[in-house]
């Protein structure tokens, strides 16, 4: 891409931003990489320069309008790696992960990204990647990391920081405001549609939205447990067909199983798998191109035969095709939103119950496993937000988000869970997860 764009905000980019800046919280995306004999350090001091001419070198630039339409401004990226002076036993990798989600990057005021290195007793280095949800999604990463390790730089158009007058920007951004406001009466028509279509689970959401009750929950930030793995895709792709799916879909069924294993069924025994579609196209530059799909699986169906899962996802798919434009259409009020009005939202965007997160990036470009330009022996990736609390969790009825990734001839996966009066540890967590590997006569190499 050679030429100037339009860089006004998306709404649902504007959104994320905005409930950023509401909830005083939001989602990171982290890539970690483990290389066990040593890492290349002038590698990746390449690869961060490099990040500097993907999708993630941007920044938020606000409107001066109270409701005007943010745009999107180039970054020159952080100035060199976090190398960590102290080494660390391999046993310790994933703790230094988990310090390493709390990073201060910021969509708006920088850096949007944080590349760290932590070298490792007896030669190792583990590499961790932290990016905000609101620069990017997970498939805008993973492009940016592939750009990055091979040296291909893309040229957005994005001006700089402050490029235009303030009256410049009032008066352009009017235009937009102006434009952005015709869609109101639309929007206010497709919200008040779907609250019709989902007006129980609208009512079960906000009575769910009540303050914590529990003396326990408190207002700490935490780190909600988390395991990493991976199955050789060979042993994967067989189980699949065994059962009548395809590796999509045994991943859905994988989370499904963990979702009934940690307590998140409804009163019908059935999991709400919540599951991000990418709308992702050539050359766009919106941060999360998303929309989402919810099927209800049947967890104890689902280690025996995946033909119901599958036919579920199908038709899931099927009507967001069809109705796709519709569920997006109350966007076009997020500009006009008050931060009052995203707080109390926030219950209503999770939906009723308790979803289980069901994230799954697909095939990724052999690069991706290589940021300093060779092969890391391990590769993890992880979503969720920093800084949130117990309090929190407890409000929203716990937290549970499996994702996967296919790289290097495995099906790398994580999962991380926060269950309301449960045990909330790792050990146990690694525990749930075996268990349901062992439902569906699955090995894997697991670490936490």
């Amino acid at each position: 891409m050679s030429t100037p764009i339009d860089n006004t905000l998306a709404y649902m980019d504007q959104g994320s931003f905005l409930g950023l800046r509401a909830l005083g919280r939001g989602p990171v995306i982290q890539y970690i990489w483990i290389y066990e004999n040593g890492v290349d350090l002038e590698g990746l001091r390449r690869f961060q320069r490099n990040l500097q001419h993907t999708l993630l070198a941007r920044l938020i630039e606000r409107s001066p309008l109270p409701f005007g339409r943010h745009r999107w401004v180039s970054y020159d990226g952080p100035a060199d790696l976090d190398i960590a002076v102290a080494l660390r036993s391999r046993d310790d990798v994933w703790d230094w992960v988990d310090q390493k989600s709390f990073v201060a990057i910021d969509p708006e005021l920088g850096p949007p990204w944080h590349l760290g290195v932590q070298p490792l007793i007896g030669g190792g280095a583990a590499v961790s990647l932290a990016v905000s949800h609101t620069t990017g999604d997970a498939v805008a990463g993973m492009l940016a990391i592939a750009d990055a390790v091979n040296s291909t730089r893309r040229n957005y158009g994005f001006p700089p920081p402050g490029a235009r007058s303030r009256g410049q920007a009032v008066r352009q951004d009017l235009v937009v405001t102006a434009r952005s406001a015709l869609k109101i009466p639309a929007a206010i028509a497709g919200g008040m549609r779907l609250a019709r279509d989902q007006q129980d689970d609208l009512s079960t959401s906000a009575r769910s939205a009540s303050p914590a009750s529990s003396p326990a929950a408190g207002g700490t930030r935490l780190v909600v447990p988390r395991v990493y793995g991976y199955v050789e895709a060979q042993d994967w792709d067989e189980r699949a067909r065994a059962l009548g799916g395809t590796r999509n879909v045994l991943f859905a069924g994988f989370s499904a199983r963990l979702g009934y294993r940690l307590g998140r069924a409804d009163d019908e025994g059935r999991i709400a798998l919540s599951i991000p579609v990418s709308e992702r196209t050539d050359d766009d530059i919106r941060a999360n191109p998303l929309n989402s799909i919810t099927v209800l699986a049947n967890p104890d169906e689902a280690t025996g035969d995946l033909a119901g899962l599958r036919a579920a996802l199908k038709q899931a798919l099927v009507e967001l095709a069809e109705s796709g434009n519709a569920l997006l259409a109350p966007l076009a009020l997020i500009p006009f939103t008050p931060k009052m009005a995203v707080r109390r939202l926030e219950n209503l965007v999770l939906k009723v119950g308790k979803p289980v997160g069901c994230t799954n990036i697909g095939e990724m470009p052999p690069e991706v496993n290589r940021p300093d330009g060779t092969d890391a022996d391990f590769f993890g990736t992880r979503g969720g937000e920093a800084g949130v609390t117990a309090a929190t969790l407890e409000r929203l009825g716990g937290h549970l988000l499996v994702s996967a990734a296919s790289l290097r001839d495995k099906v790398w996966f994580s999962v991380a869970s926060w269950e309301p009066g449960g045990s909330n540890t790792k050990a146990a967590l690694a525990g749930v997860v075996r268990a349901v590997l062992d439902d569906f006569d699955l090995s894997a190499t697991i670490e936490c």
